[in-house]
């Protein structure tokens, strides 16, 4: 049975006076992408998508490059728009992403809702699976809060009550059952290389 493999972005360039869509991966980050990409050498990966942002872009260049495959974006897999504040350094961010998911049916500082997001996510994830046309496996790089958001639908709690990936850089993935869309594995980090 093919899967979708949800991948959420490793570190990045923090830069304050860029804004936050705008940030590549760093040196460690594309490292890590790399060699993620090499433990899916051999699968049948037969499409690659990112979200419309930056960092997940380059993950999926450096996924789509090593096996041989284009790859395309779509906004809708972006990450909770949080346009409203930008940059937000540690540890206040922290404290508003608390905010975010445990209000999940209000704007928190002018954030995209949380419900909105998921809604969002589900239904971005929802459509590649079921509109691939390729009958491979589908990798997905997107965004750890969203990622999340996912999740929560996945597992059937609510928000805030999902499982969540344990890297604190970010590089994490879900596999999914293409269809019908379903867990099939929980978080693991890409250094795992045990992806089926």
């Amino acid at each position: 049975m093919a899967s979708l493999i949800f991948v959420t972005h490793p570190e990045v360039v923090i830069d304050p006076n860029q804004p936050v869509p705008e940030w590549p991966l760093n040196a460690v980050g594309r490292g890590r992408m790399e060699r993620f990409a090499e433990t899916l050498v051999g699968r049948n990966v037969s499409a690659v998508y990112a979200s419309t942002e930056r960092k997940a872009i380059d993950g999926a260049e450096i996924v789509a490059n090593k096996l041989g495959l284009s790859y395309r974006t779509d906004e809708h897999l972006g990450e909770n728009d949080r346009s409203a504040t930008g940059y937000i350094a540690p540890p206040e961010f922290w404290e508003v992403v608390a905010e975010f998911f445990g209000r999940p049916h209000e704007s928190v500082r002018g954030w995209e809702r949380a419900i909105d997001a998921q809604a969002r996510i589900v239904k971005a994830v929802a459509t590649i699976a079921e509109n691939e046309p390729s009958a491979g496996d589908i990798v997905i790089v997107s965004h750890g809060g969203v990622g999340c958001l996912l999740t929560a639908h996945l597992q059937g709690v609510t928000i805030g009550q999902e499982s969540r990936p344990s890297h604190p850089g970010g590089g994490c993935y879900l596999v999914l059952d293409r269809a019908p869309l379903a867990l099939a594995r929980d978080w693991r980090v890409i250094e795992d290389s045990a992806v089926a």
